[in-house]
């Protein structure tokens, strides 16, 4: 892959989204775009790795398929080399019988590919060929749900594509995978009105819109971080289309990137680089899985040995756990989770014993900013506020960053979005930043420019804590100036996002116009108010006043005044005029 290419899918699939949706709502066609192209990828991926574990077999299925479909074109000859291998009528009663027991559905569902031809010829292996891709890929896909399947009864504008759709969404979500993935289509109603007002009009729909997709992707090849790279431009594209809603699900890859790069560094010394190894991640309120996967992005491959997702919204969780697997990530080697971080709702998460806890060397998080929420009197109790105290209900902005710092181990780096009223705001939150602040586990925090996100144009801040902090002093580092003006988004360029990270890591004072290092004391001079403009300002100074000086100049210019007012007086005398008082 190349960043040619990488542009060239993007765009070929954003013009057919364009193209296709119509009337439709961005965010109800995205999930039916999104729902293609991972089912693409999984059947691709499915069908290579079939290809290689039967070798010489799947070669002869593919030689019977392209003289199955000569013999249909020609009405003769071809197909009869083949009746040693297995004849056309074997075929039609196999594939009957298979399809009785799968689904209940006629062989008219499917086309014949190699894969389906072995399915029929070899009945009994088939549960053993589905063991292996088990152990291989954590996944299994039926021949005739398979994107090549889909594709062709799309093309050939077959009644039966909408039900083989549903058909083999329902059993992506329930028998594809070892582990829990029911749901994961829940959201794309392929019932809806939306897509036409009987099967007739959104069968000829789907054949559209699967059809645009397959060709348009026809030219690329399915590798992982193409098509997941590709996902991603999706998602920021539809994003970018839904306004305030963005926030929901989508943080700016400029940004990921601050996040991941800043705790993927060694904790106690960021200076020495990156950690060899992360002992689990977390984002708890992660959206399209967009952080957790840029901070896996930024580190050598086996070097995480967890990864730990929650999402409260049940399209954007579905969203996020495509996103996972179309990145190339095993069900194994993730987990994630539909539920409210606030009430704390994961078995996984609410663990009461401290030597089981939850504990991450990296937490990140881009969570609603000022959401209002109810606490309730037990909410007090709970062990990720009891010490802190509860954040007010019209701001959950330190609920939820009490939350991740629970999880955050000793050794670990958690790096947070949050609006910059959580620096200096009173009250309950006062008394949270206050604490925080006093305990060491505060230790960088850094202005945004404004108008970075989707969701929001108020510039926003990240804070960088620790429980193993070692400066006795705060980081504050001021980039709200340093970004390329947009049309609708500003952007941080490579080299703003450079500057951010080397700061953080090598702790740099930058003239105290852009970092600054500040003490405790001077901290708690300013009652424990964390203002960025404080600290660092990029403002000109003001020139410094000699005030002495400056009466002296006054003197001496009144005398001046004093001296021509006499001798003006004098003339108008001499000329019998009235004098000036």
């Amino acid at each position: 892959m190349n960043d040619t290419q990488q542009k060239q899918l993007g765009a070929t699939l954003w013009t057919i989204a364009d193209k296709l949706r119509g009337a439709m709502n961005p965010d109800d066609f995205r999930d039916y775009m999104l729902s293609f192209l991972f089912l693409r990828y999984l059947s691709d991926n499915y069908e290579e790795a079939a290809k290689k574990e039967l070798n010489s077999d799947y070669s002869q299925c593919e030689e019977y398929v392209k003289a199955a479909k000569s013999e249909n074109e020609n009405k003769h000859g071809a197909a009869v080399n083949f009746a040693d291998f297995l004849s056309i009528e074997q075929l039609q009663e196999n594939l009957e019988k298979m399809f009785a027991e799968d689904s209940g559905d006629s062989p008219e569902t499917a086309v014949l590919t190699p894969l389906l031809v072995w399915y029929a010829k070899n009945p009994d292996d088939v549960a053993m060929l589905e063991k292996q891709m088990r152990r291989k890929l954590h996944y299994v896909i039926k021949p005739h749900y398979l994107w090549s399947n889909i594709y062709e009864l799309a093309r050939t504008q077959s009644k039966y594509l909408l039900r083989t759709l549903q058909d083999g969404f329902k059993f992506i979500e329930n028998e594809s995978f070892d582990s829990a993935f029911r749901g994961l289509f829940s959201e794309v109603n392929l019932d809806s009105d939306k897509l036409g007002r009987n099967y007739e009009a959104r069968n000829t729909m789907l054949c559209s819109i699967i059809t645009e997709i397959a060709e348009g992707l026809s030219e690329f090849t399915n590798e992982t971080d193409l098509l997941g790279n590709a996902y991603e431009y999706l998602i920021g594209q539809f994003a970018a289309g839904s306004g305030k809603k963005a926030g929901e699900f989508y943080t700016p890859q400029q940004i990921s990137n601050i996040l991941s790069r800043i705790v993927i560094l060694d904790s106690h010394n960021p200076s020495a680089g990156k950690k060899p190894y992360i002992n689990n991640l977390l984002d708890f309120a992660c959206g399209s899985a967009s952080l957790l996967i840029n901070v896996k992005k930024h580190l050598e491959p086996n070097s995480i040995s967890q990864i730990y997702g929650q999402e409260k919204n049940i399209t954007t969780y579905n969203l996020a756990r495509m996103n996972m697997l179309l990145h190339g990530f095993k069900d194994s080697e993730f987990k994630i989770f539909h539920g409210d971080s606030l009430s704390n709702d994961w078995d996984i998460l609410n663990e009461m014993n401290p030597a089981k806890k939850l504990k991450c060397d990296a937490v990140v998080a881009n969570p609603p900013f000022s959401y209002r929420w109810e606490p309730n009197e037990e909410m007090a109790e709970d062990f990720r506020f009891k010490s802190y105290g509860l954040a007010p209900k019209s701001a959950a902005d330190f609920a939820f960053l009490l939350h991740g710092f629970h999880y955050l181990s000793d050794e670990g780096t958690m790096a947070i979005i949050l609006p910059h009223g959580v620096l200096f705001r009173g009250g309950a939150e006062e008394k949270i930043r206050t604490k925080l602040l006093k305990d060491g586990n505060i230790d960088t925090i850094i202005g945004l420019p404004s108008t970075l996100f989707f969701s929001t144009g108020i510039p926003v801040c990240i804070l960088v804590l620790k429980k193993c902090k070692k400066p006795d002093d705060v980081l504050f580092i001021n980039a709200s100036e340093y970004f390329e003006k947009g049309k609708r988004q500003n952007v941080l360029l490579p080299e703003h996002i450079d500057k951010i990270v080397d700061t953080y890591q090598f702790r740099k004072e930058d003239d105290k116009k852009y970092s600054r290092r500040v003490s405790m004391e001077e901290i708690e001079k300013n009652d424990f108010n964390l203002n960025i403009s404080r600290y660092v300002s990029t403002a000109a100074e003001e020139e410094i006043v000699d005030l002495a000086n400056v009466k002296k100049n006054l003197d001496e210019t009144e005398e001046v005044i004093k001296k021509a007012k006499a001798k003006h007086n004098q003339f108008l005398k001499e000329l019998g005029l009235p004098e000036i008082p």
